[in-house]
């Protein structure tokens, strides 16, 4: 389990409002400011290497793409998403969101965000409260009518054929004696 992940979700809980940064939590901001950076450097080498090659280019604007629609394809329902109040690094508490099967918004990967307030990049969740569900469930409607029965293949119809020739057959014995 990742380090702030563990110093979140193990603390007692506390208000928002009144919580205290912690020395868990002052390492875990500068983990998350040193990836922050070595993301950068990685991102303006790949930029500077497409920019040298236009194939590259658009094979990485194609994969952006197909990333995006794959993304959209994954929208869940309101009712679906759980709203968090979370505190930043920053001091500021903002509203996050994740999928209700995540105990905290920290689990789903939302371990910083860009704060709303200070504008402040990529601060660190340091604690956390459930709001609740963006909307109530739908209420349950009459079970989907179960699924078609599948196609034979010929190998049942072959069976099913000499099964109905022998009865066929013991049919008109019975008849003829």
């Amino acid at each position: 389990m990742n380090a702030s992940v563990e110093a979140v979700s193990t603390r007692p809980w506390i208000p928002l409002e009144e919580y205290e940064l912690t020395r868990s939590d002052h390492r875990c901001q500068k983990q998350s400011e040193e990836i922050s950076e070595s993301v950068r450097r990685q991102v303006e080498e790949d930029n500077a290497k497409c920019r040298a090659d236009p194939a590259r280019a658009e094979r990485r604007r194609q994969a952006f793409e197909n990333v995006a629609k794959l993304m959209q394809s994954f929208k869940k329902a309101d009712h679906e998403i759980m709203r968090w109040r979370v505190r930043l690094y920053c001091g500021h508490i903002i509203e996050t969101e994740a999928h209700y099967t995540y105990t905290d918004p920290i689990s789903s990967g939302s371990y910083g965000r860009r704060c709303s307030e200070c504008g402040e990049d990529r601060q660190t969740i340091v604690a956390f409260e459930p709001i609740g569900l963006r909307c109530e469930p739908p209420e349950a409607t009459e079970p989907p009518p179960p699924p078609p029965p599948k196609k034979p293949t010929r190998a049942d119809l072959e069976r099913r054929v000499k099964t109905l020739e022998k009865e066929n057959e013991r049919l008109r014995a019975k008849l003829s004696g």
